[in-house]
Parts: structure tokens; C-alpha cells; sequence
């Protein structure tokens, strides 16, 4: 494996304000540190620059997907949406229980994430 340039990446995907918004404080810093993370682990195993291109956008992908469903989620009214998006994305976590705080969703449905495979 070569030398892929991740930095750029990292910082591209730091400033995409749409992954975050939305998103409480709290949220939003756990989503964008498990985004690099998982960027920084995706870059050390990418073959080259476009490889680890397509690996990061679809990680930023899946990023805005759970940001979404964090905030469909904790507002009663929208959770039938939540509920369509985790089926259209093929969530494999469980749901969460009703009234769930949304930093404690984020803090489960990434440690989840992280336990089992990214897609």
C-alpha cells in the first residue's frame, strides 16, 4: 500500500457543515471524532487517492445518515421518518427505546458502529 493523502480529506469533511446540522453541540463533536477516525483507519488501509476518496465519502454518507436519524428520533412526531430511514439505510442496530436523549443515542448507535462492520 502507498502513501495516501488523508489530511485533505479530513479537513474537507471537518468543514461539511451538513454532516452536523441539526445536531446539538455534544452530537455533533461525537459524530465528526468518529468520522475522523474512521477516516484516519479507512486511509491507512486505502490503495490510492481515489480509493480512499470513495472509502470517505461513503463513511461521510453514512455519517449524515445517522445524523439524520439522531435527530428524526428524539422528536416523537418524526420517528415513524426515522424508523423508514434506518430500513432504507439498512441500520442494523436496534432501534433505540422512545425518549432516548440525543447524545446518549449518538454515544450507542456509534459504539455500535465501532463494534461491528462499516460499511
Amino acid at each position: 500500500m502507498g502513501t495516501v493523502a488523508i489530511d485533505p480529506l479530513i479537513r474537507s469533511m471537518v468543514r461539511d457543515e451538513s454532516l452536523t446540522r441539526g445536531l446539538g453541540d455534544v452530537e455533533a463533536r461525537m459524530l465528526v471524532d468518529w468520522l475522523v477516525d474512521w477516516a484516519e483507519l479507512l486511509g491507512d488501509g486505502a490503495r490510492s487517492d481515489p480509493d480512499a476518496q470513495s472509502l470517505v465519502r461513503r463513511l461521510c454518507r453514512r455519517g449524515k445518515a445517522i445524523s439524520r436519524f439522531v435527530q428524526l428520533w428524539v422528536e416523537p412526531r418524526t420517528r415513524g421518518s426515522a424508523m423508514q430511514l434506518a430500513a432504507v439505510e439498512r441500520f442494523a442496530w436496534p432501534l433505540p427505546e422512545c425518549g432516548i436523549d440525543s447524545a446518549d443515542l449518538m454515544h450507542h448507535i456509534l459504539a455500535w458502529e465501532n463494534s461491528h462492520q462499516v460499511r
